[in-house]
């Protein structure tokens, strides 16, 4: 098990235009440590810091250095979306978010806690973490009470804004998705109802992404990866069936004996899925 990380963003949800900022301050060569970081992005430095974390985070960033999603979606010649104005980006940045794995908050709540539960409780889940994070590992010891609550308030602020009128809230990267609502204090729900349609080519990305080079996934490893989009499975039905409208010689999907699956009969590339996406949005 890989060291869980709970901090880092400095307490600072990740704000829409972050992304893109800090995008611009790596590729002109210049370092998050230098003391000229703070007037180049323009921000404190502690947010200098979130600004580094959340593109380690989102995937955008390893080691320092950028990643070749970085540039396909941020690059100011060709780059696909570098204002974050598609929807359809909102919800890659998402799945890239849970799937990177850096920042251990969103695999364990948008997968492993919600496999068991739609509704968020903020102690149970603080407690949730503590039980499958760090007891009976080997970083039991590295457990702090306010450092989880803090990284819930932050995760929670991500993506839900308690009023739009305030700038602050509303401004946050994954608002617009309305993955989750609160429904009361210290109480909030996974939208499955309401929340932004989720771009089938999106999800094929995210398909080909997590489950590399496969040529089968049965339907219920789909579902796993349904548990981060906040589909049922009449949604997760429809999507296959456009996809296999979308792609017919690539992708078959099977139900015989009751038994699910997507078979693909060709090799697809995601960035030439994302190059679909993006060119008929």
């Amino acid at each position: 098990m890989a060291r869980p990380i709970f901090s880092g963003h400095e307490s600072f949800a990740c704000k829409s235009h972050w992304l893109k900022r800090g995008y611009d301050f790596v590729i002109a060569e210049r370092n998050f440590n230098d003391d000229d970081a703070v007037v180049y992005l323009g921000v404190g430095k502690n947010m200098v810091a979130s600004i580094r974390f959340w593109l380690k985070s989102v995937g955008l960033l390893k080691e320092d250095h950028l990643e070749d999603i970085s540039d396909y979606l941020f690059n100011d010649e060709n780059g696909r979306d570098p204002y974050l104005e598609d929807i359809g980006t909102l919800w890659l940045l998402h799945f890239m978010l849970v799937n990177t794995e850096y920042a251990t908050i969103y695999k364990t709540t948008f997968v492993e806690y919600h496999r068991q539960r739609n509704i968020i409780e903020k102690d149970k889940l603080q407690n949730y973490i503590k039980h499958t994070c760090f007891e009976g590992t080997s970083y039991k010891n590295l457990y702090n009470d306010n450092t989880v609550k803090r990284d819930i308030g932050v995760m929670l602020h991500n993506y839900y804004s308690r009023n739009n009128a305030y700038l602050e809230d509303s401004n946050c990267l994954l608002v617009p998705l309305n993955l989750i609502s609160e429904v009361d204090k210290d109480t909030y729900i996974f939208n499955y109802d309401t929340h932004s349609e989720v771009p089938c080519l999106i999800f094929l990305y995210a398909l080909l992404t997590k489950f590399e080079n496969r040529h089968s996934i049965s339907f219920e490893d789909i579902a796993e990866l349904a548990l981060i989009f906040c589909l049922t499975n009449n949604d997760l039905l429809n999507i296959i069936k456009n996809l296999s409208d979308l792609y017919p010689s690539e992708i078959v999907f099977s139900d015989v004996a009751g038994i699910k699956e997507l078979q693909f009969r060709a090799t697809l590339n995601p960035t030439k899925v994302l190059d679909r996406y993006y060119e008929e949005n």
